[in-house]
């Protein structure tokens, strides 16, 4: 975002791709003949690069002429292109309710893409963004840079007591689902193959998972215990893989529970390529709720919280959220729900 004063109306019209003289109708107020979605779109790409009307400042412009826009950041490394079914419904849950309210959103950029010049140029004095929702985990010193300028933060997916609201999925309840679940069914030897490594939802979920199991008086060897970087189907996969050389043990799993949906179609997919039914012997589940997009067989079964709800709720924390220092600071957990998929069954 360059400078404000050096972007001009022509070239704003080029990056979007209209002519110059509707970029001017817009800017200076015009709204009439003019769709309000093309009207939000250019007042939207024109604060997002910084472009200030010449001659007066943004804040001198009338304020039903002004876009109402909340930011969102992805954690690194995760980026537009690639965010991955379950926080693209959280951000589509998020921009709904957003947009009932007459608000866009804005992606500002990756946790790792953005440089504190970057994260200072977002909020010049006339700035019109109402608040940041921050998807996903991010690094702690990121979030104390974006604090200079912005305490009008809502986390997704994680918590920061003290610093932002946060909109979390009730984890405990999702894994004592799954562990039930699974117990019903015959299943007394579990395992682990989580993903995320490092990041406090995956702590919290594989906490989350002990403590169900120590409540039906079982436990998990750490053998069985696998926990990756990333939490994809391949890493999914590649965690099958590592607990297959004890397969032949009287003790080896007859179901596992994975970080999340996709890591469990990424084991389900490698133990039948070793020769497994899944479920006839063994059972995958995840510990969110399975992605509605993945109909490959066998569906999977797995339990969390809504992805819509998630971004729902952070989009009515981040307008209620005045900012100021002796605000409260509220933590929404959202209940989780269990989904039954074709790849959990009775124990063999």
């Amino acid at each position: 975002m360059p400078p404000s004063g050096r972007i001009s109306q022509t070239q704003l019209a080029q990056e979007l791709g209209i002519s110059q003289a509707l970029v001017s109708l817009v800017l200076n107020g015009r709204k009439q003949n003019i769709s309000p979605e093309t009207y939000d779109r250019i007042w939207q790409h024109a604060v997002a690069r910084g472009y200030h009307p010449k001659g007066m400042r943004l804040s001198s412009t009338p304020k039903d002429a002004r876009p109402r826009t909340v930011g969102f950041i992805l954690r690194a490394p995760m980026r537009l292109g690639t965010i991955g079914s379950y926080f693209g419904h959280v951000q589509h849950g998020l921009h709904t309710a957003l947009q009932a309210k007459g608000i866009s959103t804005v992606f500002l950029g990756s946790e790792d893409q953005l440089t504190p010049e970057d994260v200072a140029r977002f909020f010049p004095a006339e700035h019109t963004l109402q608040g940041i929702v921050l998807v996903a985990e991010v690094a702690r010193p990121f979030l104390l840079e974006l604090r200079k300028h912005e305490r009008r933060v809502v986390a997704v997916s994680a918590r920061y007591p003290g610093l932002t609201h946060s909109v979390i999925g009730n984890e405990p309840q999702a894994l004592t689902q799954l562990v039930e679940h699974l117990h019903g069914l015959g299943h007394r030897r579990f395992g682990w193959l989580g993903g995320n490594r490092g990041l406090a939802r995956h702590d919290e979920r594989h906490a989350a998972f002990h403590a169900a199991l120590k409540e039906a008086d079982l436990t998990c060897p750490a053998r069985y215990s696998v926990t990756l970087p990333q939490a994809d189907r391949a890493e999914g996969a590649e965690a099958v893989h590592q607990v297959m050389p004890h397969a032949k043990r009287r003790d080896f799993p007859t179901a596992f529970i994975c970080y999340n949906s996709l890591m469990a179609h990424g084991a389900a997919r490698a133990f039948i390529r070793e020769g497994w039914k899944v479920p006839g012997d063994v059972s995958v589940a995840g510990a969110d709720t399975p992605r509605p997009d993945m109909t490959e067989k066998p569906t999977i079964t797995g339990a969390g919280s809504s992805p819509e709800s998630l971004g729902a709720a952070a989009a009515k924390l981040v307008l209620t959220s005045t900012g100021e220092n002796g605000e409260t600071l509220t933590d929404v957990m959202l209940s989780s729900q269990l989904v039954l998929g074709e790849s959990t069954g009775p124990a063999s």
